[in-house]
């Protein structure tokens, strides 16, 4: 708890510091100092000389001197959350944190497709938007993108990516792209346009199986999930589909009243806090899909709130799922947004499944295991989809 304490302490410390001028010598750190965590003040104090001293050591004789206060601080506070050894205990600068609050709306200024690093560090198009800009242009899932305006993708983080392929409404991106059936990589120029990711793609498929795919746990995920099946139940389907593959999750709340759409009575989700309180969400009793026949499609994406509810339906018998091993994210996040807009996301506490198994230790595996590759993408076919309808109607 001491430890944590100096953390945050330092937090508000650096974060105090992008407030002010720069006035020279270690006396400003000393008026600008919170109070000290009680019964550690020597130790603080001490910790927090040698920070201020070589602060003040490299912007005075850096050869770059003097280096903008918010780059200093930013840093420090990136390289203090990395000795947490936690990677999803994260920082996110006010640029950044921007982003971020545009994914939570599900609308954001971009090409409208969904990217993912592969294992070799290329950014790959996992999935593009009906009638947005890249669908217009032609892209498709499975798409690599080599280049974005100019610069090699290979390296890049997924954060890094997205922002230099997001823009202004009105803007154009130019990418390299290569295609596993094309020879010769091409050029594409798309023009960004201001994208609303739906949450809820429902239909139904032939042969009367529902299909509902989830793309996250926004706040309006349960309405929307539940007037979607409330619609198409109407239709006494022969068999469900749920789709969580690619879905990053999002609110806990969320996952708790979908999964009881489901999932009838008994534990959802155990949540184990660091304070040592652990706490048992419980189905909410009162779900509109707890009897028709069920399959949930997962993969490499599926995290978090959408492992908590594969999680649930698997624990409870409820329904098989079918793709591949899910990506293991199960801890709780805390977000907090700070003074000059940006954002720290820290860990509090771990979920686990209702038979006690630790999502974040190797992921969900599915009932039944099926690849989907670059060249299924490529080509627009749907392995996991057609075993999950087989399945059903061979019930």
């Amino acid at each position: 708890m001491r430890g944590f304490l100096r953390f945050i302490t330092f937090i508000i410390l650096v974060i105090a510091i992008t407030t002010l001028s720069y006035l020279g010598g270690y006396g400003t750190s000393v008026l600008v100092r919170p109070a000290p965590p009680q019964g550690s003040a020597a130790e603080s104090d001490q910790d927090f000389r040698v920070f201020w001293e070589a602060w003040y050591i490299v912007q005075g004789r850096h050869y770059r001197a003097p280096v903008e206060n918010a780059v200093l601080t930013y840093g420090a506070i990136r390289g203090a959350i990395d000795t947490l050894g936690d990677p999803y205990t994260w920082f996110a600068d006010p640029v950044m944190a921007e982003r971020i609050r545009e994914d939570a709306t599900g609308r954001y200024s971009g090409i409208g497709a969904v990217v993912n690093v592969d294992d070799a560090g290329h950014v790959v198009i996992v999935h593009v938007f009906a009638g947005g800009p890249a669908h217009e242009a032609g892209l498709t899932g499975g798409d690599v993108i080599l280049e974005i305006e100019g610069q090699d993708t290979v390296g890049l983080s997924l954060e890094e990516a997205v922002s230099m392929i997001r823009g202004p409404e009105g803007t154009a991106v130019r990418l390299l792209v290569q295609r596993e059936v094309l020879d010769e990589p091409f050029e594409a120029e798309i023009v960004r346009a201001e994208i609303e990711i739906p949450t809820v793609e429902s239909r139904m498929l032939e042969d009367g199986i529902v299909y509902l795919k989830l793309n996250s746990f926004r706040s309006q995920a349960p309405a929307e999930v539940r007037s979607a099946l409330t619609e198409l139940l109407d239709e006494e389907p022969r068999g469900l589909i749920l789709d969580l593959r690619d879905n990053p999750g999002g609110l806990l709340s969320a996952s708790i009243t979908i999964a009881s759409e489901f999932v009838a009575e008994g534990a959802i989700v155990l949540e184990k806090g660091s304070n040592g309180l652990d706490q048992e969400h419980m189905a909410q009793g009162d779900g509109v899909a707890t009897d028709v026949p069920l399959v949930v499609l997962v993969n490499g994406g599926t995290a978090s709130a959408a492992e908590i509810v594969a999680g649930a339906i698997r624990d409870h018998d409820r329904g098989v799922l079918i793709g591949a091993r899910t990506l293991g994210k199960a801890s709780v996040q805390s977000p907090i947004d700070l003074s000059d807009g940006s954002h720290l996301r820290l860990t509090i506490a771990h979920w686990f499944t209702p038979n006690g198994q630790l999502i974040q230790e190797g992921g969900l595996a599915p009932h039944i295991e099926v690849a989907l590759s670059d060249e299924d993408l490529a080509e627009g076919r749907d392995p996991q989809l057609d075993k999950a309808i087989s399945y059903l109607l061979g019930r």
